[in-house]
């Protein structure tokens, strides 16, 4: 049975009252999403002053850490950012080492950001809990790598436990990149599948595929390309799962320890 979604300071309640081991997903609405394992809470691209966002940025107290993939305003959104900081008074901002300078410049403390580049880790302990978040590249459309640098566009594979989250952030397709996924055991694939530099939902559904994910989550979509991406699933990937969310519900993902 399908959740209600909630919004406001009732999802926020919910959000820090699920304590439990499975890994927990939050659709926050565009790309932003709150990926939680006992209570450790990661926000992923909070894009919290957007149109059809769930949470008010002043609302958000219980983060620990927040991953913004690039520095594209709904991605990296200095309005949503900063109060976020204030409400959470412990909360780093994890970003592309490229990005560093333009988030100072949109009033981001260098104190509170945590940089990091391709094949980097991340790590964060929290009273006696631990989780990890790799990096790897994106293309949108390119790779745009420079020696000083590094990716400009990252995708975040968050692992708590055995299970793993990747968020691509906007990503298309380009050589190489379900060699570097594979090793990590993608246990839920994130991925926009509105064309335009990024995933077609069939590129999508491949990727998913190919590097082994047991789930496929469709972001960076409307109502069209939402369907072709239903009809593809059910028309050609009858056995690979799949979720689309509301903003706001909650999904404990299956499995997940």
């Amino acid at each position: 049975m399908t959740e209600r979604p909630k919004c406001g300071l009732d999802l926020l309640a919910e959000i820090e009252a699920t304590n439990t081991p499975a890994i927990t997903l939050w659709h926050l609405g565009h790309c932003g999403f709150v990926v939680k394992s006992f209570d450790l809470a990661f926000y992923v691209d909070p894009y919290l002053t957007g149109p059809h966002s769930p949470l008010t940025p002043h609302q958000v107290s219980n983060a620990d850490l927040i991953l913004c993939t690039h520095t594209g305003a709904s991605h990296m959104d200095p309005a949503s950012l900063s109060p976020m900081l204030q409400a959470s008074a412990k909360v780093r901002i994890v970003l592309p080492k490229s990005a560093a300078a333009h988030a100072h410049s949109r009033g981001i403390p260098y104190e509170r950001m945590t940089t990091t580049d391709s094949d980097l880790r991340v790590e964060y302990f929290k009273r006696g809990l631990y989780g990890r978040v790799y990096s790897v590249p994106s293309a949108h459309p390119e790779l745009h790598w420079t020696p000083a640098g590094g990716y400009p566009h990252l995708g975040y594979l968050i692992r708590f436990g055995e299970s793993t989250i990747y968020h691509a952030g906007d990503c298309g397709l380009y050589e190489g990149i379900v060699e570097k996924l594979r090793p990590y055991r993608v246990t839920v694939a994130i991925l926009p599948i509105n064309g335009n530099g990024n995933f077609d939902p069939p590129q999508a559904a491949q990727l998913a595929e190919d590097i082994g994910a047991k789930w496929l989550v469709p972001m960076h979509h409307d109502g069209d390309c939402l369907n072709r991406f239903i009809n593809h699933m059910l028309g050609f990937r009858p056995s690979m799962g799949f979720k689309v969310f509301q903003p706001g519900e909650r999904w404990k993902v299956p499995g997940s320890v």
